[in-house]
């Protein structure tokens, strides 16, 4: 016979052995977890703000007057890209039917061939490095910081050989990478630095437009970016080496300025003129876009900075950070209870946010574990130009940040008052289930 004392006194040792989250009953004083039938945190759920409407309605009207839809010499595509200029005042831009195509189109115009390695982050979409595939380069992940969630540029000189020919430094999040670092060894080893600032619009690296630092900028109008044509890009460089190949590698090869045959292979990325109208409107929406979201994201971490157990998004004080989403992480070792079970508390309290971002590192993706790039097979693996093996790839902090990350939604349409909210919510869950 088992008393009920005892029943009670092995039942919570088995719920503790098992690290399960159970949230404990709330202390005087203490403010009770919505969870639990408490107050939200968050009084007003906020309402996506409109991102569209008279100012791209007055292109489109304009377009539809035009006699051609055509991207060359388009008046639609000539004012999106001197808006672009704007901000970001880079000499050569081509406009492209997406981010990842702006990115194929910079690994072209940089010269990566067969074995050529790139470095780059294995957080990200697979955009990145698709360009990098096609063009038989091997793409190699190096391990990033550790609340900056961007490359570490100590662990990318470490990977560079004798093979590097580029290093794709990407803007997680809208945060700038270290470029100065980055682009140093860059000189030093003769490599080619492309930007991928597709979650980076508006950002600033020291005072300075995101993609003006490296040699090749690339930037994705998908639908969930800060601006958008429903999908589409631009892709754009200062370097005299660079920048004229640009127009070529995402319009077949061929150059429409001297002609010349096809001196040069590529695919086709072209935008048309009604997308092109479209981003005219969009970026003069732009810094709007940025500066409110760069002010709420730095709002979150100035009112979360100090929470036990919780590591806010780092930003360089002179950078801007435009937040394409706001990361933290989560230590589960001061905190008593799971990733999923914090989360689940944040929601309740009336908080966007999900656990993680992507699942896993691009190098543990199925496709790259099974090095089967092309019909299930990788060539360049097969002619003994990379001895490359994904299945061996280490990046520890990566593995760290995806295993405890917290992603929260930030846009334009919220209110500083939703997100004052959030972070009370952020330290009445941190607090509730303090170790």
């Amino acid at each position: 016979m088992v008393s009920r004392r005892s029943f009670i006194a092995r039942g919570s040792a088995a719920v503790l052995a098992t690290g399960a989250a159970t949230p404990r009953l709330a202390a005087v004083g203490e403010a009770k977890l919505a969870l639990l039938g408490g107050e939200k945190a968050v009084k007003k759920a906020p309402v996506a703000a409109k991102r569209w409407g008279d100012l791209e309605r007055e292109r489109l009207n304009a377009m539809l007057e035009q006699d051609t839809l055509f991207y060359w010499k388009g008046p639609q595509t000539t004012l999106a890209l001197e808006r672009f200029r704007k901000h970001c005042p880079l000499k050569y831009a081509h406009t492209c039917s997406s981010g990842t195509a702006a990115l194929h189109i910079a690994t072209i115009a940089a010269g990566i061939g067969p074995g050529d390695e790139v470095i780059t982050s294995p957080i990200t979409d697979i955009g990145t490095v698709i360009g990098v595939i096609y063009q038989q380069g091997v793409p190699v992940f190096a391990d990033l910081g550790a609340s900056t969630y961007n490359l570490d540029p100590a662990d990318v000189e470490r990977r560079i050989t004798p093979r590097t020919k580029a290093i794709i430094a990407v803007h997680l999040c809208g945060n700038p990478c270290d470029l100065r670092p980055l682009r140093a060894l860059a000189d030093k080893h003769k490599l080619v630095l492309i930007e991928d600032a597709c979650q980076a619009w508006g950002a600033r690296y020291r005072g300075q437009p995101i993609g003006t630092i490296g040699h090749i900028a690339c930037f994705s109008l998908q639908q969930t970016k800060h601006i958008t044509t429903g999908d589409g890009g631009v892709v754009a460089s200062n370097d005299e080496r660079f920048g004229p190949l640009l127009q070529r590698a995402g319009d077949k090869g061929a150059d429409r300025v001297k002609g010349g045959g096809f001196q040069m292979f590529a695919t086709n990325y072209r935008m048309a003129e009604p997308q092109a109208a479209v981003l005219a409107a969009q970026l003069e929406r732009l810094e709007g876009v940025a500066a409110k979201r760069a002010r709420l994201g730095n709002l979150l971490t100035e009112k979360i900075k100090d929470v036990p157990g919780i590591l806010p998004h780092q930003v360089h004080p002179e950078d801007r950070c435009v937040y394409w989403f706001y990361f933290m992480r989560f230590n589960p070792k001061k905190l008593k209870c799971d990733r999923a079970a914090f989360v689940k508390a944040l929601a309740a309290e009336g908080v966007q946010c999900s656990a993680g971002y992507i699942a896993v590192p691009l190098h543990r993706e199925p496709v790259f574990q099974k090095h089967g790039f092309f019909a299930g097979r990788w060539p360049v693996r097969e002619l003994g130009l990379t001895k490359m093996d994904y299945t061996k790839h280490q990046t520890p902090e990566v593995e760290a940040i995806l295993q405890n990350g917290i992603r929260f939604v930030i846009h334009e349409g919220m209110t500083e008052d939703y997100i004052v909210g959030a972070a009370e919510a952020v330290r009445k869950v941190a607090g509730h289930y303090a170790v």
